[in-house]
């Protein structure tokens, strides 16, 4: 690509990425080149008659073949937005997704003045609450040593480290007002179906949860309402949980089962009912 205008560029790199089945060529290429020539999409779509430098041509040319091997266009930029964040990210973590910020929002919805995140990841939950809730004590696990060293390290970059106690395992002893959890909601025999950005890419780990993608709530929620009773004659705490599409009523019967109530659903942009919150209400069986 060397010696290539800015629209040349983009055009032989659009066409090769189309060729390799990614969803969005275009605006891959176009975030690829604006990171290799240090400039936003705006700034490079203002001349496509551009000479690239060369240094700048040499870069693109190697992010456009990792992302022909379909590595996510944020693990290759080492970043993803969130809420109003800018997280770092590798293949330590998932890739923070837009309804996962329906979590963040049923927190500002409710105004806990303790918050749990459970399986934290690269922080994004947990640091978006911090961020947007400043009044909020915020605690975050994670099982995944890797995972925790990503959101710490976020926090520092972003000035929270102070604000989140970030605790390895997944439920620490403590009152909290409301509980978040992201957990692995993937359906073993829907892997095939992925796209291999996902299969080959993210945290196998961080993704499946057994043949109906459910067994990570199995094993939580139950745990959660064991967490609670220490507390139970003096709070109240939701728990709301992301799950995936056709999950969130079986989903609620787990939260009924292991005594939590007031059970409802939200659901994110796309119609699809994504999350699935409860309260178990101090002194309540």
């Amino acid at each position: 690509m060397t010696g290539s205008s800015v629209r040349e560029a983009l055009d032989a790199s659009v066409d090769a990425l189309r060729a390799a089945g990614v969803d969005e060529p275009r605006l891959d290429a176009e975030l690829l080149l604006g990171e290799a020539m240090g400039c936003g999409r705006a700034a490079l779509m203002a001349d496509g008659g551009v000479e690239v430098p060369a240094p700048a041509a040499r870069a693109f040319g190697e992010m456009v073949r990792r992302r022909l091997r379909r590595e996510p266009v944020a693990y290759i930029l080492g970043r993803k937005g969130f809420r109003h964040l800018d997280l770092m990210v590798d293949r330590r973590v998932l890739i923070p997704r837009p309804e996962t910020e329906l979590l963040v929002e049923l927190a500002l919805d409710l105004q806990p003045a303790r918050v749990l995140d459970v399986g934290t990841g690269s922080g994004a939950i947990a640091l978006a609450v911090a961020d947007e809730l400043p009044e909020c004590a915020v605690t975050a696990t994670d099982t995944s040593a890797g995972a925790l060293e990503v959101a710490c390290a976020n926090a520092e970059r972003l000035g929270l480290a102070h604000r989140v106690d970030f605790v390895s395992g997944t439920l620490p002893e403590g009152e909290f007002d409301l509980v978040l959890a992201n957990l692995p909601y993937v359906a073993e025999r829907d892997w095939p179906t992925l796209q291999p950005e996902v299969t080959q890419w993210e945290p196998r780990e961080a993704l499946l949860a057994g043949p109906d993608g459910l067994d990570a709530y199995r094993a939580f929620l139950p745990g959660c309402r064991r967490a609670f009773e220490p507390y139970r004659r003096k709070s109240s705490t939701a728990v709301a949980v992301e799950v995936g599409e056709g999950q969130a009523e079986v989903v609620a019967g787990l939260m009924r089962e292991s005594g939590f109530g007031e059970v409802e659903t939200r659901r994110d942009l796309a119609g699809i009912e994504r999350l699935v919150v409860a309260r178990w209400v101090g002194g309540a069986a």
